[in-house]
């Protein structure tokens, strides 16, 4: 299913770097529906740095679970940046992990539009620095996939873990 090869795949490569940090992860999902969670805990030993996935399809639950801004929601959208970070932060402060990461976005075939079509994704990367060092920030990056529903959100996951990956390298 995977349009490319990744030796080792990303979630088994995401591991080792948090285990040596001593950072744990939460994940908030829309559009992957718990993939990124379950491509974590496809990992033996993941239980080490993964503390949580949540999954909050609906505006409601962003609103309730992750303290994302009716405000926001109402402006922008789910399927938008500022929604992505605050899913991001959002995680991330009510798990008390270091690291939290969010996706947000249209998996198809149905939901596209001109400014967001079938396959656009915002992926949210937030960390948590030690108190008073300033040192917390969110990150968000926008995408865009093609293929299948399930196609698009196995991309989509992957990609979430890359982000992640990335950001925990150059601390």
């Amino acid at each position: 299913m995977r349009e490319f090869a990744e030796e080792p795949p990303v979630e088994e490569r995401i591991g080792d770097p948090l285990r040596e940090a001593d950072q744990t992860l939460a994940v908030a999902e829309s559009c992957t529906g718990g993939l990124v969670g379950s491509l974590l805990t496809d990992v033996s030993g993941s239980s080490d740095y993964f503390d949580r996935g949540l999954v909050t399809y609906s505006y409601d639950a962003k609103l309730q679970e992750l303290g994302v801004a009716r405000e926001a929601l109402d402006e922008h959208g789910a399927v938008s940046e500022p929604v992505a970070r605050q899913m991001a932060r959002g995680v991330r402060d009510d798990a008390g992990t270091d690291w939290g990461v969010a996706t947000t976005g249209i998996a198809g075939p149905t939901g596209g539009t001109d400014e967001k079509p079938v396959g656009t994704v915002f992926i949210g990367v937030a960390y948590a620095g030690e108190w008073g060092t300033q040192e917390s920030y969110a990150t968000v990056s926008r995408y865009e996939f093609d293929g299948s529903r399930r196609m698009v959100k196995e991309q989509i996951a992957r990609q979430a873990l890359r982000d992640v990956l990335s950001e925990i390298e150059s601390e």
